[in-house]
């Protein structure tokens, strides 16, 4: 099985990356009359393909992929990825590149093909590695073989952190999430990376590589799709891992696969340098030695499958494929995609019936070759090439227009995050093959021309997104200007728009930097950086103005915010946290990342200032009774009232009330403290500004959520009580909550002071006006007098359509009312029975039937009984 006989010169060109093979291959080509190129990627045809137009001009030179032909109409140069090339075209030279790929498990059997039977008229060149070396003897004896050492040295250089990478690296992984994982950290720390994958388009893989030579990223992150001749400016490549699955499990990869990564760094005449990176160990000294000095195992076993197919039937088709190698160098290919095609189709009824000619069985393998770049399920794949062998060999046996028309125009679609884009891609790559197969298609170059404008398209937004992911063109800038500057132009506008260098990085609230929603966390850190050093003039101003605020411009806010209102504008500065004491909180400040150790001081004095003036100002009058000048009893009721915060039960302390004398119950009179029937509590502690603070304060003590416990609205006296609100907060605050409403305590005694003063022998008629005074419902007022003890009789008056019923409100209990009761005493009130007096005649009856709520009735105790057991 030896290869073909050659008219011309057989020769090879071996060695490691960086010897200008590919160079001297196009010089040599461009010197024949004609030639043909075979490269192992799309992405290496079109870059070459762009070379030798340059050099011969685009009349002359075709482009022939699989997805893309530009074929003029005399071309004399033919460049091709190895499976598209039409080796039955008689050209003067012939070039076979990456030539040590006849060993790869999948694809070697074409190149082995290639390698055997591929031939110029006059010159057969194969480029490739040095392992190569005793296979092309062994099957061509008579081939001249020239190697050449690398034109730089290739230095391995251990491990180093992603974080500490020199620019004009690049970073090596062997998956697509790797890859973005990687260019996420290469992004927090250096401000962008490019990327590149085997899955890119041309025309993105163009657009990023172009981003990392220009200079606008130091960085690519890449798969080993950067193994095979694509040329960049690399002074680095760190390998994040040493091992891939390579289709049937994972692999540790061998030496010489290691080495055609590493070999990208170094161009021409410049050094390289290699090594590992992220969590992985460092390579042994063997290997990395035999990468350095280029020394690899030879190529050993060459793949192979059968070229010489019989197309009698599907069975004779299947046989020819399955035929083994006879030379012990050559083994089976592996199972391969058009192969597994061919089986499954084979057994389908339809495809048998239909397939009775040796050209449908040529028209079935073609149709098994369309592969599948979307790397979909192998069924459902198999699923498509069933239809398309349905439609071709029907009437008028070409794939409908419609059908056509309906699975490409739904990948004309730009949105979508990078997995989606590039899935779209692989579609619309295996419909760009499938445009370019003769006679499948009605108007063939138009919908060639479709499926490039869908794939331009796509590749734009796939490197638009990519850029948007992991490039900040604007972070990128600045940190080179921060690199290379030790001051950037910096300013602020009017509106708090932060500009350095040109660019809008975020917004200015007083000395809050916020960056930029669009910009992704990872980017904010470095951002912070850059606005660190460029906003210390405006920052200064912030703070000047800030120490010369009056104390209107702040405000407490329900969350226990200190909020400074700055302009029209208005922001939390600092926030109040547990102190020392009830009323002494800590006061942490916010946001203070860009302010120096001078500038917290001067904030902190100022809102340290301004509390205790508030304090002052609101709680004074209360925080006098600590140490009240007054005697005897009143005394301790005067540091009860200071302890509790402002609101006592009278019972807790009726003790005391009934030893005071006079003289202390005007002194504490004097002082703002109020004697009521059931509550004593300090006039200004209900104040809007004293409750507010209170209330934070409050909170502060008992981690408890404003959400939990809001307060009535400024100059309401009471509020529905929220169905989560928190019920020994609003006792301590002098808002005991009754049925289903807060009511202020001052309230709760005008309603007792109204009762008992019009009262007549114990008995008051109810004033339904007293509701809206207070600012209440009459249904609330029941619930208050209800809770107060206070129980009512019906009197009818008159009879018929002139009777009228009116309630008396009597007391039914006394103070004991107020006691405190064990939980397990707490019930639900009775409905008490009244008298219903019309003619004289008696009659027992419900008259009032209070509101439930939740489970308890009522209030489920005595809404005043906690304040009793308030905690000292």
């Amino acid at each position: 099985m030896l290869a073909r006989e050659s008219k011309g010169i057989l020769s090879a060109l071996l060695g490691p990356t960086n010897t200008g093979k590919t160079y001297t291959a196009l010089e040599r080509m461009a010197s024949y009359g004609s030639g043909m190129i075979g490269f192992p990627l799309r992405l290496l045809a079109r870059e070459n393909y762009d070379r030798l137009v340059g050099m011969k001009g685009r009349h002359q030179v075709a482009l022939i992929t699989g997805e893309e032909k530009i074929i003029p109409p005399n071309p004399r140069y033919f460049v091709c990825t190895v499976e598209a090339m039409p080796v039955s075209v008689s050209v003067d030279f012939m070039c076979i590149d990456e030539i040590q790929l006849c060993a790869d498990p999948e694809r070697g059997h074409i190149f082995t093909d290639r390698l055997l039977r591929a031939r110029g008229e006059e010159e057969t060149l194969f480029l490739g590695s040095l392992t190569m070396y005793d296979m092309i003897k062994k099957f061509m004896p008579s081939c001249r073989i020239e190697t050449r050492e690398r034109m730089s040295p290739l230095t391995y250089t251990g491990y180093k952190k992603i974080t500490r990478l020199a620019p004009r690296s690049v970073i090596v992984a062997f998956s697509i999430n790797e890859v973005y994982r990687l260019a996420e950290l290469i992004r927090q720390q250096r401000g962008g990376t490019a990327i590149v994958l085997g899955a890119l388009s041309p025309r993105t893989r163009n657009a990023q590589v172009e981003m990392y030579q220009n200079g606008d990223v130091d960085y690519l992150v890449a798969t080993d799709a950067i193994g095979m001749g694509l040329n960049m400016d690399v002074q680095h490549v760190a390998l994040a891992a040493l091992r891939k699955f390579d289709g049937l499990r994972p692999r540790i990869l061998r030496a010489d696969e290691l080495a055609q990564i590493a070999g990208r760094a170094g161009r021409f005449r410049n050094p390289g340098t290699f090594g590992v990176t992220d969590q992985i160990n460092e390579i042994d000294p063997v290997t990395a030695e035999a990468i350095q000095e280029h020394r690899f195992e030879p190529v050993k076993h060459l793949r192979w499958r059968n070229p010489r197919l019989e197309f009698k039937s599907i069975e004779t088709l299947l046989r020819s494929l399955s035929i083994q190698p006879l030379d012990e160098a050559l083994m089976p290919a592996r199972q391969t995609d058009d192969f597994l095609a061919l089986q499954f189709l084979s057994k389908q009824r339809d495809v048998i019936a239909k397939t009775t000619t040796s050209d449908h069985v040529r028209l079935l393998w073609d149709i098994c070759a369309i592969p599948d770049f979307r790397k979909i399920m192998i069924d459902e794949h198999h699923k498509f090439l069933h239809e398309i062998y349905g439609y071709l060999t029907d009437d008028p046996h070409y794939l409908p227009e419609d059908w056509c028309a309906t699975q490409i125009q739904r990948l004309d679609r730009v949105d979508g995050d990078l997995d989606t884009l590039l899935t779209r891609i692989a579609y619309i790559r295996t419909w760009t093959y499938i445009t370019h197969i003769k006679n499948w298609m009605y108007d063939a170059e138009h919908w060639q021309a479709v499926t490039r404008h869908i794939e331009d398209r796509l590749s734009d937004a796939l490197h638009e997104r990519l850029t948007q992911r992991f490039v900040d063109k604007r972070t990128s800038s600045l940190l080179r200007g921060l690199a290379n500057r030790d001051k950037l132009l910096a300013g602020v506008r009017k509106d708090g728009i932060v500009i350095v260098e040109g660019h809008s990085i975020g917004r200015l609230q007083g000395w809050h930097f916020m960056a930029e929603e669009t910009m992704l966390d990872a980017d904010k850190e470095a951002v912070l950086k850059t606005a660190r050093n460029a906003l210390k003039e405006p920052l200064q101003n912030v703070i000047d103005v800030f120490a010369q605020q009056v104390d209107a411009a702040f405000s407490l806010n329900d969350q226990g915010h200190i909020v400074w209102r700055h302009g029209e504008e208005q922001f939390a500065i600092a926030k109040l946290q547990k102190g020392a004491s009830f009323y002494v909180p800590s006061i942490k400040l916010l946001h203070t990342e860009l302010l120096e150790d001078g500038q917290n001081k001067i904030v902190a004095e100022r809102i340290n200032r301004w509390w205790t003036e508030q304090t002052e100002k609101h709680l004074g009058t209360l925080l006098k009774l600590e140490n009240a000048d007054v005697k005897g009893s009143g005394k301790g009721i005067a540091f009860q009232i200071y302890e509790s915060g402002g609101v006592i039960l009278r019972q807790s302390v009726q003790a005391l009330i009934t030893g005071m004398e006079k003289e202390d119950r005007q002194a504490l009179g004097a002082m703002g403290v109020r004697l009521g029937a059931y509550y004593i509590y300090h006039r200004d502690a209900l104040k809007p500004a004293a409750l507010k603070m209170r209330a934070a304060l409050w909170r502060l003590q008992h981690d408890a959520k404003a959400a939990e416990t809001p307060l009535p609205q400024e100059g309401n006296v009471s509020m529905a009580c929220p169905e989560n609100g928190n019920r020994d907060f609003y006792r301590a605050m002098g808002l005991p909550v009754f049925g289903k409403t807060c009511l202020r305590v001052d309230m709760v005694e005008r309603i007792n002071s109204a009762i008992f003063d019009g009262a007549v022998e114990g008995k008051y008629k109810f004033d339904p006006a007293l509701a809206s005074v207070i600012g209440v419902g009459v249904e609330t007022i029941q619930f208050i007098l209800h809770d107060l003890g206070f129980r009512f009789d019906e009197i009818t008056e008159g009879e018929g359509e002139t009777a009228k019923t009116s309630r008396l409100y009597h007391v039914k209990k006394k103070p004991a009312r107020l006691e405190e009761k064990p939980k397990s005493e707490h019930k639900k009130p009775d409905h008490k029975k009244t008298e219903k007096i019309s003619k004289g005649k008696r009659e027992k009856q419900k008259v009032f039937e209070p509101e439930i709520v939740g489970k308890k009735g009522i209030t489920g105790h005595n809404p005043f009984a906690a304040l009793a057991g308030m905690k000292k």
